[in-house]
């Protein structure tokens, strides 16, 4: 099994702006708010987190072993 990575930058679908952020190990997390637009972001349908769909990386549930294991 690979090793989980905890970093992911975020980019916001409004304006662009990317940040990189340490996800939790705990949980998931809903919303994000875009610190450049202030645009509060919310998962895709279908996705659990705001990592899995603006992130460039999967939240640690998800690459710990996919959906059945995510929040």
């Amino acid at each position: 099994m690979s090793e989980v990575v905890l970093e992911s930058a975020i980019t916001c679908p409004k304006c662009g702006h990317q940040k990189k952020e340490t996800m939790p190990t705990d949980a998931c997390q809903f919303f994000y708010e875009c610190e450049n637009c202030k645009e509060v972001l919310k998962p895709k349908q279908g996705d659990c987190c705001v990592y899995c769909s603006y992130g460039t990386n999967a939240c640690p549930p998800i690459q710990e072993g996919g959906k059945s294991n995510c929040c």
